[in-house]
């Protein structure tokens, strides 16, 4: 009898928990069918939501810059944190301590206090070369906050490898570039794969830092819903918002049926 009663309120719990994370969502997704601008009031299902974001030149502008940014700099954050991770799990005693704790800090930092460091950066920076607030600025602040969270997400792959791995391949003939390209990545590839997703959804979530790198004429989804809010959202971003959401989970579903698949052959 407790064994049953402890199993039912486990998975309440379970329930509890997940319908407080999903709830929102599938309410902001009820509603961008929704006849009527309000999200308080229900008149009917309409599609025309989807028509006007189409149409919502502004709004589209955002979502191209975001995606853009997002994916560059994601790529290039992968690339520059998979390097930096290989050569910190080389490292030993005091050194490497330090250099983790450091790549720690824009982890723990708040938000705000990196995105007005890097702001001061970009001004100083502008005082010896043109550096206008814009474009290049928002792409590389995303990619600093980014690096340290692809070099979390691959350190544990590589301390899962053994320890002569690449000296192994060296001694079997091996060219260095050789033996990382053909040994070393593919036994860390999915950290790699994990730290271009972790890094590619900071980029699309990330409000503040971008709110203060950014310039006149360059705004991200976050910063143009921000600025909405003071007006009331508009329905159009409740439907983008549905579509970004069916896509996250088909992308999902996609890739965890080719893993069932590939551990079934």
């Amino acid at each position: 009898m407790l064994k049953k009663l402890s199993n039912f309120l486990s998975r309440f719990y379970i329930f509890i928990i997940f319908l407080f994370l999903y709830a929102p969502i599938l309410v902001l997704m009820v509603f961008s069918f929704n006849d009527s601008k309000s999200m308080s009031v229900w008149k009917g299902f309409t599609l025309k939501w989807y028509g006007e974001l189409l149409n919502d030149q502004r709004i589209l502008q955002a979502l191209y810059y975001t995606l853009l940014i997002a994916i560059i700099s994601s790529v290039v954050a992968t690339i520059i944190g998979t390097i930096s991770a290989i050569g910190i799990s080389k490292m030993r005693g005091p050194m490497k301590r330090l250099i983790l704790n450091i790549n720690y800090l824009p982890v723990l930092n708040p938000d705000i206090v990196t995105g007005i460091a890097l702001m001061s950066l970009f001004g100083a920076i502008a005082l010896i070369i043109p550096l206008q607030p814009g474009f290049m600025t928002l792409l590389l602040a995303h990619i600093t906050f980014s690096i340290p969270y692809v070099i979390l997400s691959i350190l544990p792959k590589l301390k899962q490898l053994p320890p002569n791995l690449v000296e192994a391949a060296l001694d079997l003939g091996a060219t260095p570039f050789y033996a990382i390209r053909k040994v070393l990545l593919p036994q860390i590839k999915p950290g790699i794969a994990a730290g271009f997703l972790m890094a590619f959804t900071m980029s699309i979530d990330d409000f503040v830092i971008s709110f203060f790198t950014t310039g006149p004429g360059v705004s991200n989804l976050s910063i143009e819903i921000y600025a909405m809010a003071r007006r009331g959202i508009k329905p159009e971003i409740n439907a983008l918002s549905t579509i970004m959401f069916v896509v996250v989970l088909i992308l999902l579903l996609v890739v965890n049926s080719k893993d069932s698949l590939i551990k079934e052959d």
